[in-house]
């Protein structure tokens, strides 16, 4: 592993779009063989995962009242909110997709450094956390790119837990699903869980504590490193020009169909908002926190057009590769939501 250092002109950059364009670059096209690491800090922003309809899970009001930026991330996984007070990492794996999908293979390394620095009670747990107790500190996601992909999460060291409560709206369905009543009641700093030395550091001085025992160096020189440089930027800029730094982009566009509804499974939280004509659906968008390297599209196109009813939307369902393209979740069981059939008022 050798570690990829995302400075420019010798300071951090702390710009959120900017950051989450990164890992995109990196598996397109810089394409640096092996296995390397970026690890970064973001002013305050809200993070939602490619698939999220970000107005339901974000506070809007709040968000622009506290000039909090909204980013949307090239990956799935759920709405997360930075700030100075955590760490990004994200793996960047090029040409070889062994341990895609493999949350604990990337989890492991955090974990063990958090150990030797007092937080002896970290663990993975579920599909994508990292926890203390039945608090998370971590979430993890990945996308993939033919073989090559990137895996990493968020590392809260001292966020402001009182802006991401108020700020993050997630559905009460996937609280419950977790036993908890609240953001604030599921989360946790792993701060005050580390010995005294590591509790006064500031958010460098954290990042760099971990990024020694993650390498097992004594001094950031001895890290074999790639630092991004003038021609890399120059390219950078020029995506986020197209794409990156856009509302279509960052906000997306909220279709306002008549119909909504929403479960957690274990394959995270999917949600249908669809229209109909008829009893047939005429229009229908899917979102959620899932992670999959396929394209939901396709399950969109296959149950636009179909009846609204059990046997002709488990018909169209088995018609596509759901596993493929959203997760490990049936026909019947996508069909049974579509049913619930509530309306927006």
């Amino acid at each position: 592993m050798f570690f990829i250092d995302t400075s420019r002109n010798g300071k951090p950059v702390y710009d959120p779009i900017v950051n989450q364009s990164l890992d995109n670059y990196l598996v397109n096209d810089l394409k640096l063989p092996g296995h390397g690491l970026i690890m970064y800090v973001n002013q305050p922003a809200v993070i939602v995962g490619v698939n999220q309809n970000a107005y339901a899970e974000v506070n809007m009001p709040y968000l622009k009242e506290k000039g909090i930026k909204l980013v949307r991330r090239t990956s799935g996984g759920g709405a997360v909110y930075h700030d100075y007070g955590n760490i990004i990492f994200e793996n960047i794996v090029i040409n070889d997709d062994e341990h895609f999908g493999d949350f604990k293979y990337f989890a492991q390394p955090i974990i063990d450094a958090l150990h030797d620095m007092g937080a002896t009670d970290a663990e993975m747990r579920g599909r994508n956390d990292m926890v203390i107790g039945n608090q998370k500190f971590s979430g993890m996601t990945m996308f993939k790119v033919g073989k090559s992909y990137a895996a990493g999460g968020t590392l809260m060291f001292d966020l402001a837990m009182d802006v991401a409560t108020k700020v993050l709206t997630p559905e009460k369905d996937k609280l419950e699903s977790k036993g908890v009543k609240s953001v604030e009641s599921r989360v946790t700093n792993v701060k005050p869980f580390l010995k005294p030395e590591f509790q006064n550091l500031d958010i460098e001085g954290f990042k760099k504590a971990l990024l020694l025992r993650l390498f097992n160096a004594k001094s950031l020189d001895d890290i074999e490193t790639y630092h991004l440089n003038d021609h890399d930027w120059s390219i950078i800029d020029e995506r986020l020009k197209g794409k990156y730094d856009t509302d279509e982009w960052n906000y997306g566009k909220n279709p306002g169909f008549d119909y909504y509804v929403s479960k957690h499974y274990d394959i995270g939280t999917v949600s249908f908002n669809y229209s109909l004509s008829g009893n047939t659906i005429s229009d229908i968008k899917i979102y959620g926190d899932f992670i999959t390297g396929g394209d939901i599209s396709v399950i969109e196109k296959a149950l636009n057009g179909v009846e609204l009813t059990k046997d002709a939307l488990v018909a169209a369902l088995n018609k596509v590769d759901i596993k493929g393209n959203l997760g490990d979740i049936s026909a019947d069981e996508l069909a049974d939501l579509l049913l619930e059939k509530t309306k927006i008022s």
